[in-house]
């Protein structure tokens, strides 16, 4: 189907001969499935709209106006999937293409890359780090996204399945095939999209939270279970090189973790229950588990050793003679009996803790493991007689992995966070309190008073809860949560689960209250080694007023006796949540940002004055407008200090496939998170920011944010517009995520969650909560003042784009969104607005500030177009358009009939087919 751009490098020739050939084949199922004028439609719209987007021809918009108006109703669903499909056959190939670049460029012995962790050792080299000092940060360290299962991921799992099956393929073509091993794989290719054509892309219930939990473990067996511990290994190596003969290869401690959401985020999901977090830890335990059982059997298959051939050592041996294997066969073969015995008392172990049956043959009686610290013991045991009899090389090519990947993962595979709004909680202790006669009405008191009556309660060893007192449904429910939390930390081990997160801090006493309700639970209590907490409770601060109390709040938090006592108990490590989505939305891309940087400073210095280490949460989203964007960038924009060697960060929605689906793509994705948090510690920490870098975005941040409050809260009807010129009310029909659109049931923007807000912006191509307010104040900023200093001034911006990471990033970030906006596609949207009047009001102040942010990205960075920098991201968009461009106008249309009473389904169908084909056309729109 698809023609290539006419400038093109030889190097992405096979990108476009992927995309060439998936296009084709594309055709051939379309024509195959749907007859021959199916495909001559979809064949005229695609090279009309490529004509409208190469020439920018207005007689080829004309054209594909008419011919996408003409359509019938099965002709329109046809050409929405054809398109669609394309989107996500040219996301395998660009894919395939990078990784296939990544190899060329290591083959070529050429530098490293930016964001590997080759080059993050040339930097720290450059620096003048020694290399103790990156294994010292490395044993310090501490990082892990955390994968959440936020509605903007619409692709269902048969799709994602049939995709990667697709990317094997291609992957198979790169190889040196003989003539029947190319046209087998053709016609493999064949398959998998007529499959794809055939399978339904849109769900017909709504996703339940077991099948987000099911979808996130996909990746795991993908991506996780075997690529971290290759990651591991890979540094491991690089840092032998680096050290020399100095020192033996370094034992790194399981810095990099997995953690999850899915399962025990409540904030805003009734479907999130004691139920579903139990559900997510079995199952989280069943893959495990299961990863284990498979890695024994075959190494028991594998280490064939003879005892009279090679020696072993007496631990090894005990195993041996503890195993119930006792067949004559292997009675000379002491790895293999102890393997089987380690394989019986693994299937024990999945027994015991309720899991389904996981063995690969059927296992004898043998003691479960009473935690995954006495599985790796067993293994460690393998591994050190095998190093003391010449085995070395076995242990490290063939064991290793599945030690790490024991250290890693445990048995509990990810840690599971739970959240909860702070409201919920306030609520509960209230009920609480009133049953047991302590306190009346506790949502009455103010701050001092709360903190007060907490802070007795919890020096009180006896419970409010009794056992005949009568509770409401709510309250049992959230109590239940942490019983549940306490049964499986006993049974899988306490890092199943370990951080409590306080959606909506705004008090000392939001903290408090969770503490207390452990207290009530069995997950807090005063030991004579000192106070105990099992979950660190961790304020979540989201809108631009909490980031600005954030220090504040933590202050008092850390000088409270019972908080500090638990906190000693842990090491004197605390974590604090920084949420991107809802500030933005909030203030605005700008203010959102500039407040986020001030209120890490700020905590950085209050924990240092405490002498506690901070862990920071950064709550980043897929969009721009929700802190997405390169990680690496993000990373290094960090400010000075806030990083130090320990970071989380949230990958969100339809960022988790885009990101970890591609076994070797995920690896590089990790990768790129290990080597940025070196950087940020051991080099970009040395930076200081000029004064008056800080003093010139504070000036930034308060014009940018009065002029994106002035639009989308001061500007009466712009709720209205948005729900009119956006396919929102659509989006929220779409099965697409358990939780609800909106936190309440109203049209106010406040209580619209940042997510759909975002990806709705993202669905009409303005983006809007990714630049918006930028241009006007790099304008005011420069334009506003003396105009004798005018000059100096754009100089200075000049300068913070050039030498100040933070800033260039963010520069960089709306570079990007700016590229995939598109004001003729958005103008179509705007037209579904009823009110003339308030239409044309909204869309032109969008379009001048759209102006003026493109114009002065340009004067401040010195480009003479967008993504002048990034050539192969401009390509790739570029490219796309043509296929997102009859999407869009079809959404338009078809949301028109939907509004307008069309009740046939079919109606319905085609607006969350758009949905879905635009999503994959721009990638990171959640």
């Amino acid at each position: 189907m698809p023609k290539t751009a006419a400038l093109r490098s030889t190097k992405d020739e096979p990108l476009f001969d992927d995309i060439r050939l998936l296009g084709r084949l594309l055709g051939d199922v379309l024509r195959d499935q749907e007859g021959q004028a199916a495909f001559d439609t979809v064949e005229t719209i695609r090279q009309t709209a490529l004509r409208y987007r190469r020439d920018a021809d207005p007689q080829a918009a004309r054209e594909l106006d008419r011919l996408l108006n003409s359509l019938e109703r099965e002709e329109t669903i046809s050409v929405v999937r054809a398109f669609s499909y394309f989107s996500h056959l040219a996301n395998i190939a660009e894919d395939r293409h990078h990784v296939r670049r990544q190899r060329a460029h290591a083959l070529a012995g050429a530098a490293p890359r930016a964001g590997s962790f080759a080059h993050a050792l040339a930097r720290c080299e450059a620096a003048g780090v020694a290399a103790d000092a990156i294994v010292d940060c490395l044993q310090g360290a501490s990082i892990a996204p955390v994968l959440t299962a936020h509605p903007t991921e619409v692709q269902r799992k048969s799709i994602l399945d049939l995709q990667a099956h697709v990317a094997a393929l291609l992957t198979a073509r790169d190889t040196p095939q003989t003539a029947d091993e190319v046209e087998q794989t053709l016609a493999d290719l064949r398959v998998m999209i007529a499959s794809l054509w055939q399978t339904r892309m849109l769900r017909t219930s709504k996703l339940t939270v077991a099948d987000e939990i099911e979808n996130a473990l996909s990746f795991y067996h993908a991506t996780f279970l075997a690529e971290i511990p290759r990651l591991y290994a890979d540094i491991e190596r690089q840092l032998t090189r680096k050290l020399g003969r100095k020192r033996q290869r370094p034992e790194l401690p399981a810095f990099l973790r997995m953690g999850s959401w899915i399962g025990g985020d409540r904030d805003g999901n009734p479907n999130v229950t004691a139920t579903t977090l139990a559900h997510a830890a079995r199952r989280q335990a069943t893959v495990a588990l299961g990863h284990y059982l498979e890695q024994v059997h075959k190494l028991g298959a594998e280490l064939s050793m003879s005892q009279g051939l090679v020696g072993a050592s007496d631990a090894l041996l005990a195993l041996a003679q503890a195993s119930p294997d006792d067949s004559p066969h292997r009675a000379d073969e002491p790895y293999r009996r102890a393997l089987i015995g380690i394989y019986a008392r693994l299937a024990a172990t999945a027994r015991t803790l309720g899991l389904s049956a996981l063995e690969a043959r059927p296992a004898p009686d043998a003691p479960p493991y009473a935690n995954a610290q006495a599985f790796a013991a067993d293994l460690q045991t393998i591994a050190a007689s095998l190093a003391e009899h010449h085995g070395a090389t076995i242990a490290a090519q063939r064991l290793a992995p599945l030690q790490r990947a024991v250290e890693v993962f445990g048995f509990h595979l990810a840690t599971i966070d739970l959240r909860q709004s702070s409201d919920v909680h306030e609520a509960v202790v209230a009920e609480l309190f009133a049953r047991a006669g302590v306190e009346a009405d506790y949502a009455a008191l103010d701050e001092t008073a709360r903190v007060a009556l907490l802070t007795r309660e919890l020096a009180q060893p006896r419970p409010l809860i009794t056992p005949c007192g009568e509770y409401s449904e709510r309250t049992r429910a959230e109590l239940a949560v942490f019983t549940t939390a306490r049964e499986t930390r006993t049974a899988l081990g306490a890092p199943a689960i370990e951080l409590y997160i306080i959606s909506h801090t705004e008090t000392v006493s939001d903290l408090l209250e969770v503490a207390l309700l452990q207290r009530e639970t069995g997950l807090f209590r005063h030991t004579a080694e000192g106070t105990r907490m099992d979950l660190m409770v961790v304020p979540l601060f989201e809108t631009i007023a909490d980031l600005r109390n954030a220090s504040a709040i933590m202050r008092d938090f850390l000088a409270h006796p019972v908080m500090r006592a638990s906190i000693a108990a842990r090491g004197d490590a605390q974590e604090v949540m920084l949420g991107y989505s809802d500030s933005n939305k909030d203030g605005g891309f700008l203010t959102s940002n500039w407040e986020l940087f001030k209120a890490e400073i700020a905590l950085v210095e209050l924990f240092r004055e405490h002498g506690v280490r901070l862990r920071l949460f950064h709550g980043r989203g897929g969009t721009v407008g929700r802190g997405g964007g390169p990680s690496y960038q993000a990373i290094l924009a960090q400010p000075p200090g806030t990083v130090d060697g320990r970071i989380r960060l949230t990958e969100q929605g339809e960022i988790i496939a885009s990101k970890f689906s591609n076994p070797e793509i995920g690896r590089r994705n990790l990768e790129t998170l290990v080597a940025a948090t070196l950087e940020a510690t051991l080099v970009h920490d040395r930076a200081r920011v000029p004064k008056t870098f800080l003093e010139t975005m504070e000036t930034l941040s308060q014009t940018a944010f009065a002029h994106y409050r002035g639009l989308v809260y001061d500007t009466p009807g712009f709720t209205d517009y948005f729900f009119a010129a956006t396919p929102i009310s659509e989006i929220a029909e779409l099965n697409i995520g358990s939780r609800p659109a909106s936190r309440k049931s109203t049209r106010r923007i406040e209580d619209l969650r940042a997510i759909p807000w975002g990806f709705s912006w993202g669905q009409c191509r303005l983006l809007l909560p990714g630049w918006y307010g930028v241009g006007r104040a790099l304008q005011a900023f420069v334009e506003d003042g003396p105009a004798r200093g005018a000059r100096e001034r754009l100089a200075l911006l000049k300068r913070m784009a050039r030498d100040w990471p933070f800033f260039a990033a963010l520069l960089s970030n709306m570079d990007m969104v700016l590229a995939k906006t598109d004001l003729a596609v958005a103008q179509r949207y705007a037209q579904l607005v009823p009110d003339r009047k308030l239409r044309n009001h909204v869309y032109a102040r969008i379009e001048e500030e759209h102006a003026r942010s493109v114009d002065w990205l340009f004067k401040v960075t010195g480009a003479k177009s967008l993504l002048e920098d990034n050539p192969l991201l401009k390509r790739s968009i570029r490219n796309r358009f043509p296929y997102i461009d009859p999407l869009n106008h079809l959404q338009v249309e078809l949301i028109k009939r939907h509004r307008s009473g069309a009740s046939d389904e079919r109606v319905k169908r085609g607006i969350h087919l758009t949905i879905n084909g635009i999503a994959a056309g721009l990638r990171n729109t959640g």
